[in-house]
């Protein structure tokens, strides 16, 4: 199983810590080594040539030092250097480090009453000692660090094992139909303890709240797709029947808005049940030509213009096509033209086909600067128009359009009129 961000942080702790022993010790002996030269080695020599010379003062005849790791030689005043081991001839008063004997020595010189006194101690005995006494405790001190260290280490990489498998599961999820058997503690590869069945019985509650909003998504658009089309089909036809007949001219005109607020009816709904899907799973993509979705959305869209002094046209600059959901782009171009029709009393609307675009302008009453910041948001809509909205035209289209990545662009000057422009990046040249 391949190394999570876990294991890594883990990994990279335990290489931290055994890199911070490791120097630690390389200080510590070499302090240790430092300590043993310039202490104790030096303060004994220093300390021996002392207690030379007061044996002096009261014996001059008193033998220079010698022991095992101590040789002394005392030259007197004016005698010759030949007298002395060649290597210790030119050395001045003080401590000197030199190759005597074929080995490592250090040497004290030291001037007294009866002459110069040269002390010249073997560190390799002493070395072999503190190397015995001192470097092999620390190797094997060293080593046990290191296994506790290791050891811990993999403790703490079973420990949240099971853990990083839940988290992988969860990550592989799939929202629409999440594999409730996954979590299943007796599944883990890893024993896991009392905190991670918690954990794996809670992320189980998760998931089945999960899968029955899931479920009660589904059956919603589903029954609100037939329950909610199905009478306005009947309105729709209703009101078409009575438009045969000789009507008054007032019952004329409210069956035509009955009829226009069936048609804004079904272009909501449409809009509404692809935004309460959970994704775009389900509606079905097609290829089809830009330019024949907006002549069918405009000419639905007519009877919106009834009594009133605008008319609508189409500026075809170019022609694209697009693999998409047709549903989509009708609910987004719709919800456009209606807002235009609505807000414009006279004038000209005006859709303009571009070769990655469609652009819906009007010369009507448009936003001021504030206006245009909340023309987005809920409910908003500007006071102005003579014919009032339900202010969820535009959310709808930027909710449209932030799901499937086609961005939108709105401007407007009071006065002067709007125009919304959608951008599609995957638009393909017929």
């Amino acid at each position: 199983m391949p190394r999570t961000g876990i294991r890594r942080k883990i990994w990279a702790v335990y290489v931290l810590q055994v890199a911070a022993i490791s120097m630690a010790t390389i200080l510590g002996v070499y302090g240790a080594a430092t300590v043993l030269e310039d202490v104790l080695i030096k303060r004994a020599l220093g300390g021996e040539a002392t207690y030379y010379w007061q044996r002096v003062e009261h014996d001059a005849q008193a033998p220079v030092p010698d022991t095992n790791n101590m040789t002394g030689y005392l030259l007197a005043p004016g005698a010759d250097k030949k007298q002395l081991p060649e290597a210790l001839r030119a050395l001045a008063p003080g401590y000197h480090r030199i190759q005597h004997a074929g080995g490592n020595v250090l040497v004290l010189v030291s001037d007294g009453p009866p002459g110069r006194l040269y002390l010249v101690f073997n560190q390799e005995q002493v070395g072999r000692l503190a190397f015995l006494f001192g470097f092999v405790p620390l190797i094997v001190v060293l080593l046990i660090i290191y296994i506790t260290t290791w050891l811990t280490y993999r403790a703490s990489r079973r420990a949240l094992s099971p853990v990083i498998i839940l988290a992988k599961v969860v990550r592989d999820w799939d929202p629409k139909r999440p594999d409730l058997a996954a979590i299943d503690p007796r599944n883990l590869s890893s024993d896991p303890d009392g905190d991670v069945e918690t954990l794996a019985g809670a992320l189980h509650s998760f998931a089945s709240r999960i899968e029955e909003f899931v479920e009660r998504e589904r059956n919603f658009t589903r029954d609100a797709s037939h329950e909610l089309r199905s009478p306005l089909t009947v309105i729709k036809i209703a009101a078409d029947v009575l438009l045969e007949d000789e009507l008054p001219p007032f019952a004329e005109r409210t069956v035509l808005r009955i009829k226009r607020s069936v048609r804004d009816m079904e272009a909501m709904i449409e809009a509404f049940l692809i935004l309460a899907r959970e994704s775009d799973t389900g509606l079905p993509e097609e290829d089809f030509v830009v330019n024949d979705a907006v002549r069918e959305e405009i000419e639905r869209a007519q009877p919106l213009l009834e009594g009133k002094q605008v008319t609508m046209a189409l500026d075809e600059q170019s022609a694209f096509a697009l693999h998409a959901p047709p549903k989509v782009f009708a609910a987004m171009v719709s919800n456009l033209i209606r807002n235009a029709c609505l807000y414009t009393e006279a004038g000209k609307v005006q859709i303009v086909v571009g070769a990655d675009f469609v652009s819906v302008q009007d010369s009507g009453i448009g936003m001021s600067a504030d206006e245009l910041k909340q023309a987005f948001q809920p409910y908003f809509r500007g006071n102005r128009s003579t014919r009032g909205g339900h202010g969820v035209g535009l959310t709808l289209v930027r909710r449209l359009s932030d799901r499937f990545g086609w961005p939108i662009e709105l401007h407007s000057r009071l006065g002067v009129g709007t125009t919304a422009t959608i951008r599609f990046p995957q638009a393909a040249p017929v």
